[in-house]
């Protein structure tokens, strides 16, 4: 069994673009991860109206964007579990995998993290995995829901020793790329071009099964 650290980012990916890869690998960099999982979350709760592109389009979307990037792996467990994913879910059942000691660590962005005090059994989280937040320039930790900045500063580490297998909280030094998946879908719908932002190959899916139209 492998004992270095593994990251793991869970998302929609409708579609996976330029600055998810980016955060991915970033993510793997900065925190010396020996790997990376990225799962499409299969029937995301949060969603009102559901995703646009199917489960397993995204599925294969995400594994044609990732092909020949070292590090990182597609997780379908989501996809393949055909009913609404939670988090708590999906970490307990990797966690249950790789044994109590293999350091875990889940990314998530700056906005997941001021809604965290909404997820399932949030505070159980963080007896699985370590958190490691995606910000965005400008962050302000003092508009943090209460519950969530109290968590925030008490598990805040500033090194990437990855010795705890979980409890641990820390910011990803690396901005995001000002990318957004709706952004995408309106350009695409409007016939504009989204240069830089696919992957050639996800390109190539959408256009040959027609997503976003």
């Amino acid at each position: 069994m492998q004992t270095g650290a593994l990251g793991l980012f869970g998302g929609t990916f409708d579609p996976i673009h330029t600055a998810h890869l980016r955060m991915a690998q970033a993510f793997r960099s900065e925190l010396q991860l020996d790997e990376v999982r990225l799962i499409p979350a299969g029937q995301p709760y949060h969603r009102q109206h559901g995703t646009h592109a199917s489960p397993t389009q995204r599925l294969d979307m995400v594994t044609l964007a990732i092909a020949g990037l070292p590090g990182l792996q597609v997780d379908a467990r989501e996809v393949k579990r055909n009913k609404p994913a939670y988090t708590i879910d999906t970490l307990l059942e990797i966690r249950a995998e790789v044994g109590p000691d293999r350091p875990l660590w889940w990314l998530i962005g700056g906005d997941s993290l001021a809604t965290l005090h909404t997820w399932r059994r949030w505070e159980d989280l963080f007896t699985l995995a370590n958190i490691a937040v995606a910000l965005r320039p400008g962050f302000d930790q003092t508009r943090l829901p209460p519950a969530v900045r109290t968590q925030w500063q008490q598990r805040q580490v500033t090194d990437f020793s990855n010795a705890s297998p979980s409890g641990t909280m820390r910011p990803l030094a690396l901005p995001p790329l000002d990318i957004s998946a709706t952004e995408i879908r309106r350009r695409l719908q409007a016939g504009h071009g989204v240069d830089g932002w696919l992957d050639d190959a996800v390109l190539g899916y959408i256009r040959q099964h027609q997503l976003y139209l």
